[in-house]
């Protein structure tokens, strides 16, 4: 066939041998364990390995039949005589379909022309021409219509309403009205009506326009539903104060443990409040109740069967969050958490759930994700966002927001705005220049080291640095002659790693480690050349944020697509990079690839840490020496209670294995299918579920944020 199948069968293969091999060596230590289970803590451990052993069977079942399943088709297309006759039906079809998902970015002139007045013609083209690839490429998420379940079925709607809940939570829906289409309040109504869980009020505060036809309407039905139904609170404003006013009078009609915000077109899935009352009851059932709570969202059209561009959403992510409000809707709090960060404010109007949505993060005990599609955002030519001056107001808004929830938390940074509208990148402020020790490991390939220290020295503009350089069995006379030029010259200490003749990325790590002055660590590897000058800033802004732990940055191949965007756990069974070999000037998924946001792993290529965490999870381990020894630092520092940090701000090309080589010999590929397995051991808990960052409505087969297909769900 092509390429891109051989790959993912050779990744196929080496899942399926590797979670074989897993099952092997649990099957034995599962013997090993019954054997000598005289005490309970004996039992308990056999216990644990059997369902260590029940998790690699599954895996390795899991892979098998996925590939057998693609060999057998691979193998029916092959040899199918159709196949070839009726390639030139799929290429006009591949055209036919690239024609009227073009057809469909039609609705987005008014959009360019109003970008086109603001910023320029040429900034608009230049976002069209990415907006035009995201619709054309293969995959669902990427600007494309998605089948989307708007029904429940009788079955399961009588499970749910029978569904016996540990307390009757109350919910308050805040929704301030103005001249509202009628047609979408009915359908608002409408929606409110089919929800499964009954435990509900509408607080609606109306600032309709009484010279408008479709204000006195809505305003009629408004009247009318709340005479109709207790549960529907309505309150005519005597003016238009503004969303966060408006929403102020609707929120002091509400009586429920539970506020949730929704906009007066938009819509909720029958079984929304049914989900959130589900995940608040099981949240305080172990201990922690969910005080914090929001969903997927998907946009549409006119109705929910033209639903497109879902936002499948990572769990809770406060760097993402200060990059932009990625939470948006459907946003549900408690009335306690409200009371104690108190009402919208006013000055925040227009971004003023974002404002909410920073105010709450900061004093939650509890945030909950919930990764369905449970909020529907209508698109239509009324939206808030789509005039000009709405959207300027939008801005400046969103920005005073994070402006005051930075000074809260007492993290002083400069906000900076990206060509993307309200998506915001921060400049930490550096506190008083610490040193940073630049760790690089080196064996030969001199030309490397020296593009890598050349390029260091000419574009970084902070220069409170120190490198030291690992050699690691090197052979050819030259690299030692350009060791004494470096040291002669001043820009870097050589020291000598006398290990057993092996590479072991942890162990050389380590002794570096030892040997640095800096209060900073920045481990990277000699086939790397800086790319943005203020480089250093950027990762050390991040690192020196107590809250954060290891920093990655954004490296690219030479062609300038992406080679690491972070690390997503659980891409092929083990970890991949997030949008790997994507151009760096894509947007990415929900703007996630030119965005500051938490990963739970960077890669070890440039990565920065203080020395205090690094060795307060004692660095590296020196078992992993090759592969995942990165993942695993990293996630040692996830459970000590940090956030791992992404920054595309920090821009290095990556000349990826030069030095060292592909995975491409026996020994090689049989110590990575060894690292692969002690890793998934390790961390089996953490990889038998969604990486947190990423979502379970994504692929693992894939590093692109596509959409997981039925075949992959089974």
């Amino acid at each position: 066939m092509n390429g891109s199948l051989d790959t993912k069968n050779n990744a196929l293969k080496c899942a399926a041998d590797a979670a074989a091999q897993d099952m092997t060596c649990v099957s034995a230590q599962v013997d090993n364990a019954l054997k000598c289970a005289a005490t309970d803590d004996s039992a308990t451990d056999a216990a644990a390995l059997k369902r260590n052993l029940a998790l690699a069977k599954q895996e390795a079942l899991l892979y098998k039949t996925m590939l057998e399943e693609r060999e057998r088709r691979i193998a029916d297309l092959e040899n199918s005589s159709s196949w070839k006759i009726t390639a030139p039906l799929r290429f006009a079809g591949r055209l036919a379909r690239i024609a009227l998902k073009s057809l469909a970015a039609v609705r987005y002139i008014p959009k360019f022309v109003g970008f086109a007045r603001e910023h320029s013609f040429g900034e608009a083209a230049h976002q069209a021409k990415h907006a035009f690839k995201r619709l054309i490429r293969s995959g669902a998420v990427l600007g494309l219509m998605v089948q989307v379940n708007y029904e429940v079925t009788p079955e399961e709607r009588r499970k749910q309403e029978q569904h016996a809940f540990s307390k009757n939570i109350s919910f308050s829906i805040l929704t301030p009205m103005y001249n509202t289409i009628p047609e979408y309040f009915k359908e608002l109504l409408d929606s409110l009506y089919a929800q499964t869980y009954a435990n509900w009020q509408l607080c609606l505060a109306d600032a309709s326009d009484e010279q408008s036809d479709n204000g006195r309407v809505s305003s009629d039905m408004a009247i009318a539903a709340a005479e109709a139904d207790s549960r529907i609170l309505y309150k005519k404003l005597e003016c238009n104060e503004g969303i966060s006013p408006n929403t102020n009078a609707a929120l002091a009609m509400a009586t429920g443990d539970y506020i949730v915000l929704l906009d007066h077109d938009d819509l909720l899935h029958p079984s929304a409040l049914y989900e959130f009352a589900l995940a608040i009851d099981a949240s305080a059932k172990n201990g922690a109740e969910a005080d914090m709570l929001y969903s997927d969202e998907v946009r549409f059209l006119k109705t929910p069967a033209t639903a497109f561009d879902p936002n499948f959403k990572p769990d809770f992510s406060p760097d993402l969050l200060r990059s932009y409000n990625y939470i948006t809707h459907l946003l549900v709090f408690s009335r306690k958490l409200q009371q104690k960060v108190g009402l919208f404010d006013p000055e925040c109007s227009g971004s003023q759930d974002y404002d909410m949505a920073l105010r709450l993060s900061e004093h939650a005990s509890k945030i909950v994700h919930i990764p369905k599609l449970l909020y529907f955002w209508r698109q239509n030519d009324s939206s808030f966002s789509a005039g000009k001056k709405q959207l300027v107001t939008c801005m400046y808004a969103a920005k005073h927001a994070l402006k005051n929830h930075l000074e809260r938390l007492d993290m002083p940074g400069e906000i900076v705005d990206l060509n993307y509208m309200t998506i915001y990148r921060i400049r930490y402020k550096i506190k008083e220049e610490p040193l940073v020790s630049i760790i690089i490991p080196n064996k030969d390939h001199v030309q490397d080291l020296s593009k890598c220290l050349d390029s260091i020295y000419e574009r970084s503009t902070y220069r409170n640095f120190q490198i030291l350089v690992v050699e690691n069995n090197s052979e050819a006379q030259e690299t030692f002659h350009y060791y004494q030029t470096i040291e002669s010259k001043g820009k870097a200490r050589v020291l000598v790693y006398q290990g057993d003749g092996g590479f072991n990325f942890s162990a050389i790590n380590n002794f570096a480690a030892r040997e640095a002055k800096g209060d900073y660590l920045l481990f990277l590897n000699n086939d790397i050349e800086v790319v943005s000058p203020d480089w250093l800033q950027e990762m050390l802004g991040f690192a020196q944020r107590k809250d954060v732990a290891a920093v990655g940055a954004r490296l690219l191949y030479p062609d300038k697509t992406v080679q690491h965007a972070g690390v997503v756990l659980g891409i092929n069974g083990v970890a991949g990079h997030a949008h790997k070999g994507m151009p760096v000037s894509h947007t990415g998924y929900m703007f996630r690839l030119q965005v500051a946001q938490n990963f739970l792993a960077v890669t070890g290529a440039c990565l920065m840490v203080s020395k205090d965490k690094f060795w307060q999870v004692n660095g590296f381990d020196e078992s992993l020496a090759v592969a995942f020894n990165d993942v695993d630092f990293c996630l040692r520092l996830h459970e000590a209670g940090y956030v791992n940090v992404f920054t595309p701000y920090a821009e290095l090309f990556h000349y990826e294995s030069k030095s060292r080589g592909y995975e491409d010999t026996p020994e090689k590929k049989k110590r990575f299918a060894n690292e692969s397995r002690q890793l998934r051991l390790r961390w089996v808990n953490l990889l038998q579920d969604t990486d947190p960052y990423y979502n379970p409505n994504l692929t693992l087969f894939r590093e692109d944020f596509s959409v997981q297909v039925k075949e992959e769900k089974k």
